[in-house]
């Protein structure tokens, strides 16, 4: 690991905070104008995931910077006209597609490694298949290749499924949108703009670009912070953070080296803070480290865990407000009431902000009602139901 430089800024951990708020789009006037695909570019990537609760995580993304977003508006905004495309990012991600060319790095490294999730052996002509069938049908998914499956469970892909898959690591295919949650596979020289459509840069060219995006998107970040963005390496941060733009600086607390974005140093980050319930694969909490670290929250999916185990529940979103995590709820909804199977505050002070939030969430999604299951305390279930009737 290279030693870094002297800092040349020290910030508190409260200043480090609202510069990482601004730059994840929480703190000031958000850019409507520039909205959904605005925000993509802005945070250089948008997780997707397949749960799906209030919405599918992609959706929440755009609702929890820039409000009642139309969700068939979200994704027009990244779909169409060739905006954005699917890639291997934090995980699967929503990126714009001017980055294209920057992540040749990985269809390079896939490429020479020979496989991804499965070996491919003599799948060869499986490949072929699917790129004279694209080529001559235009986008398909996966089904209307020859299906996914061969039967059992769902990591046991079919070999069309495994082709296309391989075509898509590789880029020789691209992910064009989801429909139904079903990629939609299209020939990459087709669905990439002429511009952009090279694997040209060289591999310190691609991480310079990816580092830089990473800081700019964070607002300020230790090493790890930077190359968990977009799943880079230690090693590869270090080659090539010199040459970011990013400046280095010393954080209260963190206890380890931190790099900023220098435009998100030249001002204080005023403005009003958005009152939001967050999705666990929010870049704002993704990396939880860095959310505990910067909020003094710990926070796990809990989606995977068995559910007697649950603490916080399914799918509890972090509630944001004020600058500050201030709880947390599991949804659901029941027809036309939003329910809170399960609702969390760190204080007093989040009753309000919490029934705000869950009455916002219930009319983007159209609800009518909102009610509350089960608390930590009956306290709680007392306060927030208090402050809903007084909206």
């Amino acid at each position: 690991m290279t030693t870094a430089p002297q800092p040349a800024a020290s910030l508190s951990a409260a200043e480090a905070r609202r510069i990482a708020l601004r730059a994840q789009g929480f703190l000031g006037a958000p850019d409507r104008r520039a909205g959904v695909r605005g925000m993509l570019r802005h945070l250089g990537a948008v997780q997707l995931d397949t749960i799906s609760v209030l919405a599918r995580s992609h959706e929440l993304i755009p609702y929890a910077r820039l409000g009642a977003v139309g969700r068939d508006a979200v994704e027009k905004a990244y779909w169409s006209d060739s905006h954005a495309f699917e890639y291997w990012s934090h995980a699967a991600c929503i990126l714009p597609i001017e980055e294209w060319p920057h992540f040749a790095f990985r269809r390079r490294q896939i490429r020479a490694k020979g496989y991804r999730w499965h070996l491919l052996e003599d799948k060869l002509s499986s490949t072929r298949a699917v790129l004279d069938r694209l080529a001559a049908e235009g986008p398909l998914t996966s089904s209307e290749l020859g299906g996914a499956k061969n039967g059992g469970e769902w990591f046991e892909w079919s070999e069309t499924k495994i082709a296309v898959e391989w075509l898509l690591d590789t880029g020789e295919v691209v992910c064009t949108e989801r429909r139904g949650w079903k990629r939609v596979y299209d020939l990459a020289e087709r669905a990439v703009p002429d511009g952009l459509f090279h694997d040209d840069l060289e591999d310190r060219e691609c991480l310079r670009r990816l580092v830089a995006l990473a800081g700019h998107s964070l607002g300020v970040g230790t090493r790890a912070d930077i190359a968990d963005y977009h799943r880079l390496k230690g090693g590869q941060v270090d080659s090539v953070i010199a040459d970011s733009g990013l400046v280095p600086v010393e954080v209260e607390g963190w206890g380890k080296p931190a790099w900023a974005d220098p435009k998100a140093l030249a001002s204080e980050p005023r403005g009003r803070h958005r009152t939001t319930l967050l999705s666990p694969f929010d870049s704002l909490v993704w990396d939880r480290s860095r959310t505990e670290r910067i909020f003094g929250f710990t926070h796990r999916l809990e989606a995977y865990v068995p559910k007697p185990k649950r603490v916080h529940g399914y799918f509890a979103m972090p509630l944001l407000a004020g600058g500050r995590l201030l709880g947390r709820v599991d949804p659901a909804r029941e027809g036309r009431t939003l329910v809170a199977r399960q609702l969390s505050l760190e204080s007093a002070a989040g009753a309000r902000p919490m029934a705000q939030a869950l009455q916002e969430a219930a009319e983007w999604v159209g609800c009518e009602d909102v009610r509350i299951e089960r608390t930590a305390t009956p306290a709680e279930a007392v306060a927030v139901t208090a402050e809903l009737a007084a909206l």
